[in-house]
């Protein structure tokens, strides 16, 4: 097991490398001069070469490279040169929205997929399984904003149960989470559908073992082998795409955020893009991908722990 971590570690952090490497390269090629953005077309010449000094746009891309990942190793992101702002403290604003958010719709993504997923293989070729896989599939289909428009219509402008965006912070818990309610559902749908639909072939797989077969003959019904032995091992591959999604939900939300307003990591990546604030883009973006390798690692883990075929492979 100690070797498997390692190996995994090391991928870890050549990933985060790698990640840091092209994140960079990428966000320092778009068209577009932060200086001249924020001082318009008319500034002077001998203003716009400061600014750029003292923005450090003047120095060679290697030395900024190195200054940004150096200051992000010791907890210094930058300060934003359009919030005036250090970037940190822009991410703990905001990260109580975006990360209470993910969670809540890969709660709501569990809930409804765990059971869909299990009646359907329980009942494969009827009624059942018929109508849960048709519903998936549209799931898979629309894309979650889609959704988003559609429960606020539903239940913000006709039923008025929600608001129809904001946030009134968490001095409130339950207003804070009925405002999260709606945003969460719709990025949870097509989630839920896709578990749903794993969660189902990973039990067929299951009951047409060996050790399925073995436990009917010694007397138990198939919903017996089913809920004692098929879902606990059907939940190994199931736990990836748990992890991947929450990654997905965490990072993904920005076209959410903007629907419903929400002051989260995803608005403010989208608006410091608009006003070419580059320093609040790459640190929030690499922080995003830090929080996605993570994750991923601690799923890679938890995969071996139940799984000793992988740590024997390692």
């Amino acid at each position: 097991m100690i070797r498997y971590i390692a190996s995994r570690l090391l991928s870890l952090t050549l990933s985060l490398i790698a990640a840091s490497i092209v994140i960079f390269a990428v966000i320092e090629v778009i068209p577009g001069d932060p200086a001249s953005f924020m001082l318009g077309v008319n500034a002077r010449a001998d203003t716009l070469a400061a600014l750029r000094e003292q923005m450090g746009l003047n120095d060679p891309l290697p030395l900024r490279y190195f200054n940004w990942v150096t200051g992000m190793l010791t907890g210094d992101f930058g300060t934003s040169w359009t919030y005036k702002t250090p970037v940190a403290d822009l991410v703990n604003d905001r990260i109580w929205v975006s990360l209470p958010l993910a969670i809540y719709a890969l709660f709501i993504s569990t809930i409804i997929a765990f059971p869909a997923g299990i009646i359907a293989a329980s009942r494969r070729g009827g009624m059942g399984d018929v109508s849960i896989m048709g519903a998936t599939q549209l799931g898979v289909a629309i894309p979650n904003f889609w959704f988003a428009m559609i429960l606020v219509l539903i239940f913000a402008i006709k039923l008025r149960w929600f608001s129809a965006g904001g946030f009134p912070g968490w001095d409130n818990p339950f207003l804070a989470l009925k405002s999260l309610t709606l945003p969460a559902v719709a990025l949870a749908l097509p989630q839920a559908a896709i578990l749903a639909r794993i969660m189902r072939s990973s039990l067929l797989d299951n009951l047409g073992e060996d050790y399925i077969r073995t436990a009917r003959a010694k007397g138990l019904t198939r919903r017996q082998a089913l809920w004692r032995h098929a879902v606990r091992n059907a939940l190994i591959p199931v736990l990836t795409i748990i992890g991947l999604q929450f990654s997905f939900l965490l990072a993904g939300g920005i076209i959410i955020e903007q629907i419903f307003f929400l002051p989260g990591l995803g608005r403010l990546i989208f608006q410091s893009i608009s006003a070419r604030d580059l320093i609040v883009v790459e640190s929030v973006v690499m922080l995003l991908v830090f929080v996605v390798i993570v994750v991923n690692f601690a799923v890679d883990l938890a995969y071996a722990a139940v799984d000793p075929r992988l740590r024997s492979r390692a």
